[in-house]
């Protein structure tokens, strides 16, 4: 067998990203032929993703891309093993390719990325196969766990990723896309990563979400022995301090603790003489 050069290794680590080592022994299995070598790392990934399938894949990233008319916008969840995966180039750049890719053909779920092409870095591969591609170079399962493409005809979306990654958001609203809006709707959408609300309005708590909240109160007023007489006001009480931590427009704004979202939102459109309106939000958290 032929003594296999190190710029032909090197130049297999440039087209795949695989390691030097493994890079060797695919150009010594394969006598030297670049793209038998090159199919021969993607069928080891291919292995390894199958060996590693029931491995649990708790670190990732959440990326939120939005597009330039801030009309549409991806939020996803890509997961790997360790968190020091996570916070390297290759794992985050795939993340964010993926993202690029959904925005730019509007894809609508994680299923429906699978069959995707990815651009020339990643081969042109599908998302599925870049995966495994990138499970044998990285050595970990990894896995998108779930992805929303939003887009809206009469209005702005807007996006916020906490720093370190483990936690985003994406808002939909009503209203003109102008740089003061599409500021606004970022505020917004870091008001939804940092409070967790559940709903936009109170109307929209599903019903036995309150039943069960009722039902706490009221057991937990008669186990400090309240007087029965005063138990319903004890939980009217208590249920208006829940819709205040569940429900957006009721939460205390994150830029003015003294100011609700609602009035957030009226003091915005009276100053800029815009009618903005939140219609739907998206929160992922790592792990949920």
């Amino acid at each position: 067998m032929s003594q296999i050069s190190a710029k032909t290794v090197k130049e297999l680590r440039d087209k795949t990203g695989v390691g030097m080592m493994d890079c060797k022994k695919a150009l010594d299995e394969t006598g030297g032929d670049m793209q038998k070598a090159v199919e021969y790392l993607r069928k080891k990934g291919a292995a390894l993703a199958a060996k590693r399938a029931e491995r649990e894949a708790r670190e990732g990233v959440i990326v939120v891309k939005i597009n330039g008319a801030a009309n549409a916008g991806v939020i996803l969840e890509l997961n790997c093993e360790t968190d020091f995966v996570a916070r390297g180039d290759d794992f985050t750049g795939f993340a964010d390719e993926i993202a690029r890719k959904a925005l730019e053909e509007g894809i609508d779920s994680a299923e429906n990325m699978m069959g995707v092409s990815l651009g020339d870095a990643y081969g042109n591969e599908s998302v599925e196969d870049a995966i495994k591609a990138m499970t044998g170079k990285l050595g970990e399962k990894i896995e998108l766990k779930r992805l929303v493409y939003v887009k809206t005809d009469e209005g702005l979306v807007a996006g916020y990723v906490h720093p370190g990654s483990k936690l985003g958001s994406m808002v939909e609203m009503n209203g003109e896309s102008t740089p003061e809006s599409i500021v606004f709707a970022k505020d917004i959408a870091m008001q939804v990563a940092a409070a967790s609300p559940i709903v936009v309005e109170r109307s929209s708590v599903p019903a036995e979400y309150i039943e069960k909240e009722k039902e706490i109160y009221r057991q937990q007023a008669l186990s400090q022995g309240k007087p029965e007489q005063f138990v319903d006001k004890i939980v009217t009480g208590r249920l208006e301090k829940y819709y205040q931590e569940v429900v957006l427009l009721e939460q205390s704004f994150i830029k003015d603790s003294n100011a609700k979202v609602q009035d957030v939102l009226k003091g915005f459109t009276k100053q800029h003489d815009m009618q903005v309106t939140v219609n739907s939000f998206i929160r992922y958290q790592l792990g949920e």
